[in-house]
């Protein structure tokens, strides 16, 4: 059994723009644009990024709620990338997504009941009164009253209707979790009680688990590894100390810099990008942030930099000069 659950190779995720009289295609979104990683069997993997840089594309994508562009996706080790949603059905079960809005996500017109037995009826798992048992049981899990049952997604709070979509996702005992920016919506106070309670049912359970969010502080937390995206490729991955400690990337650390630290004597360098993220419409040639890096040379304009090991193989990074800048220290 390979020590990775997921391996990703050059996966792409484009969307197709039409437009005029005809509604010809007109250009594309390069969301997902080449990229390669391996998620480890029982670890979280955090996924951070600016707000539109294919974070939550990617995170479909493995699951296969997209259909990929180019590139391949292994779970488990079989190859689902081009699996008809037949076949797919299988693995729907040990793959589940959280999604950001736990309010969205969940049907008004169900009441809790409905929406938590409901995996169980569409993977025809058990009779009625056994599927009622397993909602009881999940409900407890996640901290809910039994009470619950009978009421409908808009009687809860934020944290409240989060819990209910963990238990959902945890219903068919899956070995992968994508959390599509689970906290954000919440209170800073609710946020901690709904990590915590990630964190307890992945040692419990032994889930892998993908955590997507744009605020570092919050990921690195919860994670073992850490990759960091932009503009549909990721531009740095190691582990979550090393991204702290010694970040190689030039985007990386102003990510860094940005965190705001609970201590109003202390000045930390602050890192200014210029400009906004360009348009994944028409992205720039070369390395797609050299449009915005204080560091950019002239190569930087003209040949992509590939996503490789420096200073040790655990601590990818796509940048041609990585190592030699450290913005943080100017």
């Amino acid at each position: 059994m390979s020590e990775y659950l997921m391996e990703v190779n050059h996966l792409k995720q484009h969307f197709p723009i039409y437009g005029g009289v005809f509604l010809r295609k007109v250009g594309k979104v390069y969301a997902v644009d080449d990229v390669s990683l391996r998620v480890k069997r029982g670890e979280t993997l955090g996924l951070v990024g600016e707000s539109g840089c294919g974070k939550t594309t990617l995170g479909r994508a493995l699951i296969r709620l997209y259909t990929p562009t180019a590139g391949e996706i292994f779970f488990d080790g079989n190859n689902i990338t081009h699996l008809k949603q037949k076949d797919l059905r299988k693995y729907r079960r040990e793959m589940q997504m959280m999604f950001q809005d736990p309010f969205e996500s969940l049907n008004s017109r169900h009441t809790i009941g409905q929406i938590l037995e409901e995996p169980f009826v569409i993977h025809k798992i058990g009779n009625s009164k056994q599927r009622k048992k397993s909602v009881a049981s999940l409900l407890e899990r996640v901290g809910l009253s039994q009470s619950s049952i009978n009421l409908f997604p808009h009687e809860f709070s934020g944290g409240q209707r989060q819990r209910i979509g963990i238990a959902r996702a945890i219903a068919l005992k899956p070995k992968l979790i994508i959390c599509d920016e689970p906290v954000s919506a919440l209170d800073v106070s609710i946020q901690s009680q709904i990590l915590n309670l990630l964190l307890e049912l992945q040692e419990e359970m032994e889930l892998t688990v993908l955590f997507i969010a744009h605020d570092l502080a919050v990921v690195k937390n919860v994670s073992d590894r850490i990759a960091v995206m932009y503009l549909g490729k990721i531009m740095e991955l190691t582990t979550s100390d090393a991204i702290y400690e010694s970040p190689l990337h030039p985007y990386t650390q102003a990510l860094i810099s940005a965190i705001p630290v609970p201590d109003p004597t202390f000045h930390a360098h602050k890192i200014i990008l210029e400009g906004d993220v360009p348009s994944p419409i028409d992205p720039p040639t070369g390395c797609c942030f050299h449009t915005r890096c204080p560091a950019a040379q002239e190569i930087c304009q003209v040949q992509s930099p590939e996503l490789k090991p420096h200073t040790t193989p655990d601590h990818q990074v796509a940048c041609h000069f990585a190592g030699e800048i450290n913005l943080l220290k100017h």
